[in-house]
């Protein structure tokens, strides 16, 4: 097996990733296995400031700092169970010291099992409205609905000041159940949970859609590419995943 490198950036995200390998690696090997699990955790808080500036290589420095304490850790791979880190990671993939598995390939390859042509996406501000989604969905010929910008705004500010500190209210849980709904009138045919804490409050028993929970869809597609005994195939710093990927 392969040993997984977790690479937090906020501890609900990255709390909720491990877990969940955890408990998917005990639904493939046995109750209380598991693939080896290694996890690195600089403080988001040294990066808030280059996210709120759109300094990226500041981003840049802690995320890769995160990397290399999972590679000296002895990781063959890492995740990084954050969607925005993903903006900066991009740019940086290539100089890593290990291959990264990306967030919204998964995420992207989930959709297609489902058939769906038009989906919802919602995360923080940089999320919503970046490049990583946009072109990921772009490719595969997918259209995207994100909410509007007064929605965004209130969704980004409870994403910081409430689920990332594991605050947790109702009227917050309506709020995102209130994008969700607007974006299903909007034609939207599932939502994609582009934020690592939002599946925390928002699942498929209280959403008006489908959900793609891209933090527990990241940590099964990690723990199936660590049972595989075959060799990775990397492209520019991202692992290139191979046969149908994890079940649900």
């Amino acid at each position: 097996m392969k040993t997984l490198g977790i690479v937090a950036h906020s501890a609900e995200g990255g709390a909720l990733c491990f877990l969940t390998a955890c408990r998917e690696g005990s639904r493939h090997l046995g109750p209380f296995m598991h693939p080896t699990i290694v996890v690195s955790a600089v403080p988001m808080g040294l990066s808030m400031e280059g996210w709120e500036t759109g300094d990226c290589a500041a981003v840049a420095r802690f995320l890769s700092r995160g990397v290399q304490q999972v590679a000296d850790a002895g990781a063959d791979f890492y995740v990084c169970p954050d969607n925005t880190a993903h903006i900066v990671l991009e740019q940086i993939a290539a100089d890593l010291p290990l291959p990264g598995l990306h967030i919204a390939e998964v995420v992207c390859r989930e959709l297609a099992s489902h058939g769906w042509s038009h989906v919802g996406l919602l995360g923080t501000k940089w999320t919503m409205t970046g490049a990583v989604y946009a072109h990921a969905l772009e490719k595969r010929g997918l259209e995207c609905s994100v909410p509007e910008e007064s929605m965004r705004d209130k969704l980004n500010t409870a994403i910081f000041e409430e689920l990332c500190q594991g605050i947790f209210r109702a009227e917050t849980t309506r709020l995102f159940l209130q994008a969700v709904d607007d974006l299903r009138s909007r034609g939207a045919e599932c939502v994609i949970l582009g934020c690592t804490e939002i599946p925390l409050i928002v699942t498929s028993d209280n959403a008006p859609l489908p959900v793609v929970d891209s933090t527990r869809l990241l940590a099964r597609h990690a723990v199936v590419e660590a049972l595989n005994d075959q060799p990775m195939t990397v492209e520019a710093g991202w692992l290139v995943e191979a046969g149908p990927g994890a079940s649900p």
